[in-house]
Parts: C-alpha cells; structure tokens; sequence
C-alpha cells in the first residue's frame, strides 16, 4: 500500500489545474476509490497518462488496490497500442475520452472526469508476481515490447530518496512539464505526493503562452526539465524572467552541456534557486545520483553521487572493481529501486526480481578524487573508425562545446554526422579531424532542418538512420 499514508494529508490541496479548479488529498483518494474498485486486484491494466487531476488519483486508486498499470503516453499511435495489446493482454484499458481510438468495439464500465474505463473481453486474467506493481516503457523504446517491471519498494524507495536530497517539504509546488509516463515526470508526481506537497498540472509546453500564465497564478516552487527543456529556457532568457516563487530546479533526462550547466547553476545563485541535475534509467525506477545544488558551479559536467540508500561502482570489460581515480570504466549501480527486470511477453509478469538489487547501466563513467561521477559514454555508442574505437557521445559533445548542435551516428569506418547549420560543415570536420587524427574521409556531414528528439528531448537516433536521405 504505497499510497496509504497519503490519507495523512485529507484536506491539503493535491492539484491546481489550469482552470484554476483544486483537489484536496481526499477527493484524489475519492476518485481512485471509484475506478479501482471496478477492476479486479491483480490485473493488467493499459493506462494512457495525462498530467490532469482523474489521471493521477485513477493512477494512486490502482496502485492502491493492487492493480498493474502499464503506462503510456498520450499520444501513443493506436498501431504501436494495438501491437503492444496483442502482446500482453490487459484486462482493462484507462483511457482519456479523446483517446476512444485506443478502444474501439468496447463499451466503458465508468466515463468520468475525461477519462474511460473499459474491460477487454479478449483480456488473459494471468498470474502477475506479487511484487509487480507497475510497468513502464524503456525510454526510447517506441515499437519494442520490452518493458520495465516495476515494485512498490522500488517505487516507494526512490521517492523518498529524492524527499531526501531535494529537501521537498508539504509546502511545495511542482508544475508539471514533463510526461507523466516518462519516468523522470512520474518521479515528479511520486515524491511530491508522498511529501503532501500540491502538482500544478498542466500539458502545456514551455514555449506556450497558457504555461506561463499558470506559472504566474499557481506559484510553483520547483519543475524539472530535460536538456531540451533548458535550451529552450535559455532562449526564453530565463535569467529575465522574474520568477520569485521558485525554490529549485531540477534536470535529468540526459547530458547537459557542461557550459548550461554553469550558466544555469550562476543564473540560479543570483536569483536565490538550486538548481540540481540528477542521472538516473527507467530500470532504476527514476533517479541514481545527483549533485548537489553548491557543486554545479565547480564540478559542471559531473552527474554527481549515489542517492540516499544507492550507491556506485566501475568495472573493467572483465567486470573486475576500478579503484582508482579518473579511469573509465561501466557505471554500475546498487539499490532499492534497481528494478525486477525487463518483459517481452504477457508470461514475465510472472518472473520476480532478476536484478537483485544491481544495474549495469551501460554507460561509461569516471570517479574523481573527490567520489563525484562523470558520464563519458555509452558502452554500445562506438565505431570502429580504421580500427580506432571512437565514442559517439564524445564525440557529440565536443561538437556541442563549440556551440553547435549535432548528433551522431553511422557504422564502422563511416560515422556520420548531422548538422542544423550547413556554416559549421566545414569546422566541424577540421575539428574531428584533429581531434582524433582519422583522416576526414571517415566523417560524412549531413545537414537537415531538425535533429529529431522524442517528447523528452532525447535524440532518435533510429530516426536519423531508418528515415532521414
């Protein structure tokens, strides 16, 4: 019962949406009792996320009572949903009414508040492991089957570390700016409830006027962004917008240039803010280390230390302890919010903890003499370059320390690299030829209108091989 101490809070405001309507923690505990007691304990349940009031407290009802979500977000394609359907075979679907294309052919056991509660006729009532409380989509994973299984300790573990080093206390505000079935905005959502803190919800985007109108209204004390999110801040000149009632910021989701970093971490001093990042996977439920708010300044490209109850290591390719400083190594992580494993089919639901605790993340870090954390890498995000192992994530980020926006990828001998500006095409080779001493032939430089990103911020890499000339 993750959820029971929420009751704690009863009159408390829960959310503020953007009509300026608010719930009290009791009639968020009102309307997950209504839903949930319509569907069976123990059962798959397909829940499409909205940041809205009868999203979250239909969320904590089936938390509550044992049911299994399996988050998506709303605008999941109905091809994707429809494969994902015939894979698991959920017993129910909870819905937004706008999403009735996700439920054709069915009839719903509640309509209420925006949202649709249907039972599948073609559902498989089959054993879920006692442990499973929820299951999210790995990130990235936009066709795959594979998912996340979730537990409650995992869930409840990691919210209340993030209490713990962000300081979040009951009086706080969070707006929402991120999805609530990516797992960096559902830890938002998980650790700001169980503080009896107030969401203010809304699905607007930072660069929407109706944002900031809420902004100004709700009062907010803290949101959480992704390294897109921070890019657009900075063009919105976050350092001119008065902002009084912010407290801290948060960032995770991805690298952050070491220059933003900085630029922030001064921005948010002057103007009286913390501003934390933090690293963390879906297999780790949401977050694995932060860095705490006085250390952005001096240590800008550092993801930090472990979180309350975590901790770190590296290994050598033979998975042999690294004890010394400033030699890279595979990041790997222990902790109560490891996990229990992954699922391809309807039948691992079934399975119970796989990880025990321990998540090798895949990607390949450094440990200063002070124990702070630095990403360098990915272990599969390398070429073979005349036999030369060059690191794509290296690669990108030394482009982006010159100020231009680039993404890389490619096959062995041939890496390619794509540009917004058709400027840069000419210093961008000079500086990777250089750099690495490969002759030039090995960089193809292409030039298109966008890097595509998901709704996170995180480069599709897929994308830029599979679709774009």
């Amino acid at each position: 019962m993750f959820f029971e101490p929420l009751s704690k809070f009863h009159d408390r405001v829960a959310f503020i949406e953007e009509n300026a309507r608010t719930y009290t923690y009791a009639q968020l505990l009102e309307f997950g009792n209504i839903v949930a007691d319509s569907v069976r304990s123990r059962s798959l349940l397909f829940f499409v996320g909205l940041n809205s009031a009868s999203s979250i407290s239909g969320y904590i009802g089936f938390l509550q009572k044992g049911v299994v979500p399996l988050l998506f977000r709303h605008n999941i394609s109905p091809e994707h949903f429809r494969n994902l359907l015939s894979v698991y075979k959920p017993e129910y679907l909870f819905i937004p009414s706008s999403r009735k294309d996700l439920a054709e052919g069915t009839e719903p056991l509640i309509e209420a508040e925006g949202y649709r509660l249907c039972e599948l006729k073609g559902g498989v009532h089959s054993e879920l492991h006692p442990d499973l409380s929820l299951v999210l989509m790995t990130s990235g994973s936009t066709g795959s089957p594979k998912l996340v299984r979730l537990s409650g300790k995992n869930i409840l573990s990691n919210a209340e570390a993030i209490i713990d080093y962000l300081g979040i206390t009951s009086d706080d505000r969070a707006i929402t700016t991120l999805p609530m079935a990516y797992s960096y905005g559902l830890s938002i959502i998980h650790s700001h409830l169980l503080a009896g803190a107030t969401l203010v919800l809304t699905d607007a985007g930072l660069m929407e006027r109706r944002f900031w109108d809420l902004f100004k209204t709700a009062k907010p004390t803290t949101f959480g962004g992704v390294p897109y999110t921070y890019e657009m801040l900075k063009r919105l000149r976050f350092d001119k917008l008065p902002l009084p009632s912010l407290r801290y910021l948060t960032q995770a989701g991805g690298r952050l240039s070491p220059e933003l970093v900085g630029e922030f971490a001064s921005i948010c001093e002057r103007k009286g803010i913390r501003f934390v990042v933090m690293y963390g996977q879906t297999e780790a439920t949401a977050r694995m280390a932060y860095l705490p708010w006085e250390k952005a300044s001096l240590k800008p490209s550092s993801i930090g230390m472990p979180i309350p109850g975590g901790s770190f290591s590296l290994v050598d390719d033979s998975d042999h302890a690294i004890e010394g400083a400033d030699i890279s190594g595979e990041l790997v992580y222990r902790g109560p919010n490891v996990s229990l494993g992954y699922a391809e089919t309807r039948n691992d639901l079934a399975k119970g903890d796989e990880n025990k605790g321990v998540l090798h993340t895949g990607d390949i870090a450094t440990r200063d003499h002070d124990g702070f954390y630095y990403i360098v890498g990915r272990k599969k995000r390398f070429l073979k370059i005349f036999g030369n192992r060059v690191n794509l994530d290296e690669i990108e980020l030394l482009i982006r320390e010159r100020g231009i926006e680039a993404a890389c990828a490619g096959k062995d001998d041939l890496m390619k690299v794509y540009l917004t500006d058709s400027q840069k095409r000419e210093e961008v080779i000079s500086l990777l030829a250089k750099t690495t001493d490969l002759n030039p032939a090995a960089f193809e430089i292409r030039v298109i209108d966008v890097i595509p990103r998901d709704s996170s911020g995180k480069v599709l890499y897929s994308l830029l091989e599979r679709e774009l000339p």
